[in-house]
């Protein structure tokens, strides 16, 4: 695993097992990082009470985020294929604001276009591929994101914090 440290003023919580931070190049507000302190990249090797906390940090996260931002879905996946990170799970809040900015910036018209033509997702304006594109290209990786609606990153921190700390 690689010797990469998380700001304190990111995390979030902590326990034996895991570490939850918002993420730490993401302007996106309630972005957040659930990773394990396990050497592992399997479940099934992980003990039952790493397990247990998995699923009860994950479920008060999502109580959290739904308290504090009210997004419409909230995307939990795991991308963990990049050497010396530790395994983990990415916590994105997709609320109705970011959709709105996702169809308004026509860089990304191609890609509904694309969607339709096809018949993925069948009705649906677009699905959670392409907006989890826009949040990384556009919220992680451009120096210049577009604005956010809602509390800023630093204040979603210390609300989360509040929260799942009880």
């Amino acid at each position: 695993m690689n010797d990469f440290k998380i700001p304190k003023h990111l995390i979030i919580y902590e326990t034996d097992e895991w570490i939850l931070n918002h993420r730490v190049n993401s302007a996106l507000p309630g972005y957040l990082i659930l990773g394990s302190r396990m050497p592992t990249t399997d479940l099934s090797m992980m003990a039952s009470n790493s397990l247990n906390q998995l699923g009860f940090l994950l479920a008060q996260a999502q109580k959290a985020l739904t308290q504090i931002l009210s997004p419409r879905h909230l995307y939990v996946a795991r991308y963990g294929h990049t050497a010396g990170h530790s395994f983990h799970f990415h916590l994105i809040p997709i609320c109705e604001w970011l959709k709105q900015s996702f169809f308004a910036d026509r860089r990304y018209r191609v890609l509904r276009d694309i969607s339709r033509a096809s018949g993925v997702g069948g009705n649906h304006e677009t699905d959670g591929a392409e907006l989890t594109l826009y949040v990384w290209r556009e919220f992680c990786e451009n120096p210049s994101p577009p604005p956010v609606s809602g509390p800023p990153v630093h204040e979603v921190i210390e609300r989360l914090k509040t929260l799942m700390s009880l």
